[in-house]
This record gives structure tokens, C-alpha cells and sequence, in this order.
């Protein structure tokens, strides 16, 4: 018979901070498995909005068979501030998920508010699709706990998380991560740190590729994503992965990129930033490369 203590929910208990898109996604994937989640925003606009957010997520993923069966979801607690949390009675995290915009200085002043906070050996993980672990250990109390994953959008679909293991991330916060992503359901692949890691340098330059040849006028957004489907595989095509991505977020990644490789590939193109200039940020906004009729991921 199981220790009473054996579910997810009593094992486990996670922080995000960062109410967007991605921290949303990854609070919806933490709830829809039983484990106790707190979603932590200044913006309290972006804080009311996330539980409609959450709650979608989890209905569309019960109904395409991405959440175990008999788990029901709990409740995500929200608030402003971790301090904040910490101090309302609230046991602390046994993880904290930084989901902050893409922005080197804004993870920094994040990762070093929460290692003061946290208990040592606390994991700190670092969910970012560009910008070096090591870069970021900086601002860290306690680089050894830090840790990077790269989570795809949507996190409750896409069952692959890239982890990031940075030059003084301990083996105790790997192994302590790990066992969160089993019982997540999620399969670890883990790489060394560099810009970008593996999914980003291979995919956001050629992102930035598909965007030039619709620029030139060489094919349409729908042409583009049809022969990259249908003739090399690609599941969704490059744009329609933009548009999911957030262009705006695919521009900072970009940014990351061409800042730290030189990689000329990895400058933003004139066509992707007039889309962001204009607030087509892709399937968030309505319109990007495709209209979504209002619809927000």
C-alpha cells in the first residue's frame, strides 16, 4: 500500500514566478498532475487573467488524454510577491521556476530576489530558451543550485523538456529536478550549457530564414509552413511555430543569439520586428503570421 505521502502533490511543491504565457503553461501542467503550484506576478493584470488561462490549459490537455487519468487538478495559489507567500503561512517551495520575460537583466534581479529567499538547496530553475546558466549564476546566492529548462509551448502537450546544466549546478539539483519532471510526466534531456543550448541555436535561425524568404516575397507564410511540413517533417512549419512561440519572444531569443554567437542567421529580420513593432505578436495577440480571430494562447 502506498505512503500516504507518495502523491506528486505531497512530494512536491512548486513556485513559478512569472504569470505569462509560459508560466501560466507551466502552473496549468503542475496543477493538472496534483501537485501543489503558487503562481507569483507583480503585474496584477497578468495575475487575475492566469486563472481562466490555467483552467483552459488544463481542460484542453484533459481532453486530448495529456493528463493522468484520476489525478483531479488543484487549486493554483497566486500572489504578487514570494515574500509575500512565504510569509502567509504557506510552506515553502520545494522548487522555484523563474518564467520571467526573456531579458538577461530582468532573470538576473528575479534569480538573486529568490536565492536570498529560499531555503539552500532549494532547486532554482531558470526556464529560459537562450540565455547561458552560467551568465545567469551570477546574480545566483548559490550557483549550485541553479539549474536552466527550456519548456515548449505548450508545456501540458509537449512531453520533452531541455535541461540545462550549468558549470556549478550540483548533482543534488539535477537529481531533485529530475524527480519534479517524472512526476510531471515530462522526459529530461539534459545538455551542457551554451547560448541557446540545442533547440534554440538549431531552430530560432531558421525561424529567422522562413521570415526572410516571406520578406522577399518568395513564398507566403502558408506555402512556407506546407513545404516545410510536407516535405521535411516539420510538425506545425517554422511560422506557424513563431506564432506560437510569441514573435516578440522569438526576437529576444534572437537577440540572445546573435549577441553572444556573432551569428549573423541569428539577427532579427526587418519583417519580424515591424510585426512586433505593430503588437503581431502571434497566436497571444490574434495575429501574426496566421489571424487567430481573438483567440489568446
Amino acid at each position: 500500500m502506498p505512503a500516504e505521502n507518495s502523491s506528486p502533490g505531497a512530494v512536491h511543491r512548486l513556485t513559478v514566478l512569472g504569470a505569462g504565457v509560459m508560466g501560466s503553461g507551466i502552473a496549468a501542467l503542475a496543477a493538472g498532475h496534483g501537485i501543489a503550484v503558487s503562481l507569483i506576478d507583480p503585474d496584477r493584470r497578468r495575475l487575475d487573467e492566469a486563472p481562466a488561462r490555467i483552467a483552459h490549459q488544463i481542460r484542453t490537455a484533459r481532453l486530448m488524454g495529456a493528463l493522468p487519468d484520476g489525478t483531479g487538478p488543484v487549486a493554483v495559489l497566486t500572489g504578487p510577491s514570494l515574500a509575500g507567500l512565504m510569509t502567509a503561512d504557506q510552506a515553502a517551495p520545494t522548487a522555484v521556476i523563474e518564467a520571467v520575460t526573456e531579458d538577461a537583466d530582468a532573470k538576473a534581479e528575479v534569480l538573486a530576489d529568490v536565492s536570498a529567499l529560499v531555503v539552500p538547496g532549494t532547486p532554482i530553475i531558470s526556464n529560459t530558451s537562450a540565455i547561458p546558466i552560467d551568465e545567469l549564476a551570477r546574480a545566483a546566492a548559490r550557483p549550485a543550485d541553479l539549474i536552466g529548462t527550456h519548456f515548449m509551448n505548450p508545456p501540458c502537450l509537449i512531453r520533452t523538456v531541455e535541461v540545462i546544466r550549468g558549470t556549478h549546478t550540483s548533482p543534488s539539483t539535477l537529481d531533485a529536478l529530475r524527480s519534479l519532471l517524472t512526476a510531471l510526466r515530462r522526459e529530461a534531456i539534459v545538455v551542457d550549457d551554451a547560448p541557446g543550448f540545442v533547440t534554440s541555436r538549431i531552430l530560432h535561425p531558421m525561424i529567422n530564414d522562413a521570415v526572410r524568404v516571406v520578406a522577399a516575397g518568395t513564398a507566403s507564410a502558408d506555402s512556407v509552413d506546407r513545404l516545410m511540413q510536407g516535405c521535411l517533417g516539420h510538425p506545425t512549419g517554422p511560422l506557424r511555430t513563431a506564432d506560437l512561440i510569441g514573435l516578440d519572444n522569438l526576437v529576444d531569443s534572437l537577440r540572445v543569439l546573435h549577441s553572444r554567437t556573432g551569428d549573423e542567421r541569428s539577427r532579427p529580420c526587418d519583417l519580424l520586428l515591424e510585426m512586433v513593432r505593430n503588437g503581431h505578436l502571434g497566436r497571444k495577440s490574434g495575429r501574426g503570421f496566421y489571424d487567430y480571430e481573438g483567440e489568446h494562447a
